[in-house]
């Protein structure tokens, strides 16, 4: 067992799946969960850096799900935290299904803060720990056909830097904001966005490389990164222009069938 223990969410693919890597390399023990039986898999891939790996299946949208996780971590100190989880939907928000998009909120928002409620004070109480939440830079952006996917993400961008403050005290406690744009991982095809100019673009992030620049950041105690040099523009360029126009470009990005135009 090692000395250090780390839980990662939505671990089974694409950026968690990478953290999960990169934490199972640097000898943190670690406990993986995601909504689907593919986090059983995936743990066995984690388990070739010799570090112990435990996998939980759960849905991190309702509180039990978020209890089920912690219970699996059997009162053990929490040393890290990568926040992860999240969940995409695209179409017109008139046209999206109460439950589908109630999902994305509970998934993004309040299944996130629990768990952050739940294993913060610990930290803060011994004055140690590091925390990684992904958001995204879609929080900057008004999200025309994807509109409550950027909405929850606003959200999250602009909670942890609330709640960083907050915690300022605690020297020893870092919270990390990984804010990412478009990435290669299956996140278009389970928002049924594979038709949209962006679910189809060939230039999204390799999510080894997001997560290597969001592990990078928090271990170095950083506020938040924006990863890709495109994407630091891209936000940037957000706080100068006007929401209107914002929507109009993200509708060309996300409006369904925008692949073919």
């Amino acid at each position: 067992m090692a000395d250090k223990f780390a839980i990662i969410t939505g671990a089974s693919t694409g950026i968690g799946f990478e953290l999960a890597t990169l934490a199972a390399k640097d000898g943190y023990d670690i406990l993986v969960v995601a909504d689907e039986p593919l986090i059983d898999a995936a743990a066995a891939d984690f388990k070739q850096f010799g570090t112990d790996v435990r996998s939980v299946e759960a849905d991190l949208s309702t509180i039990a799900g978020v209890d089920a996780l912690l219970a699996a971590t059997d009162g053990r100190r929490i040393d890290l935290l990568c926040a992860n989880a999240g969940k995409g939907l695209g179409h017109g928000f008139l046209d999206q299904n109460v439950d589908d998009w109630r999902h994305v909120i509970d998934t993004n928002i309040t299944g996130t803060l629990y768990l952050l409620h739940k294993v913060l004070p610990a930290m803060v109480a011994r004055d140690d720990g590091k925390v990684l939440v992904t958001g995204s830079i879609a929080g900057f952006i008004p999200g025309s056909f994807q509109a409550v996917y950027n909405g929850t993400k606003a959200f999250v961008d602009s909670f942890t830097d609330a709640l960083r403050n907050e915690i300022k005290e605690s020297t020893g406690v870092t919270l990390t904001t990984l804010m990412p744009g478009p990435v290669e991982t299956e996140f278009f095809q389970r928002a049924d966005m594979l038709d949209t100019s962006v679910g189809a673009s060939e230039s999204k992030s390799d999510p080894a490389d997001v997560a290597k620049d969001g592990w990078d950041a928090l271990m170095a105690g950083k506020a938040s990164i924006v990863s890709g040099w495109k994407n630091k523009v891209q936000a940037v360029m957000a706080n100068v222009t006007p929401a209107a126009v914002l929507a109009e470009q993200h509708r060309t990005m996300a409006e369904p069938g925008s692949a073919d135009k």
